[in-house]
């Protein structure tokens, strides 16, 4: 096999392991966070003021917060590119994370309820 060749085939590997992340798929992942995150400021600087006590503006936060968490890691962190076994192995302990939080909250509030 003539270095030529070898050069050509590594050169095609490399490009087929990051061909995802595109200048141009990039740039709309930059503008669907920028989007995101103008959302969340219009909430906090324009809505929030006027409902100061409604609780239907800290879902919106938690929602929007999670789409960007996403977007940050599939694309940039390229979880999205990987095996499926390597992102499970990721996803479900942060999901149980999350339960034991959800979970240990709950809990948290009946002693407090119980003491008082």
């Amino acid at each position: 096999m003539s270095s030529e060749t070898t050069t050509t085939h590594h050169a095609d590997a490399e490009h087929g392991d990051h061909e995802g992340m595109s200048k141009k798929r990039i740039m709309k992942v930059f503008w669907i966070l920028l989007g995101i995150t103008a959302i969340e400021f219009f909430v906090a600087l324009v809505i929030a003021p006027k409902f100061p006590h409604a609780e239907w503006i800290n879902p919106i936060y938690i929602v929007l917060t999670l789409f960007k968490a996403f977007y940050i890691v599939a694309f940039f962190m390229h979880l999205k590119f990987e095996k499926m076994g390597l992102i499970m192995a990721i996803v479900v302990p942060v999901l149980f994370i999350i339960g034991l939080i959800l979970v240990l909250t709950n809990e948290s509030h009946y002693w407090i309820d119980l003491r008082l």
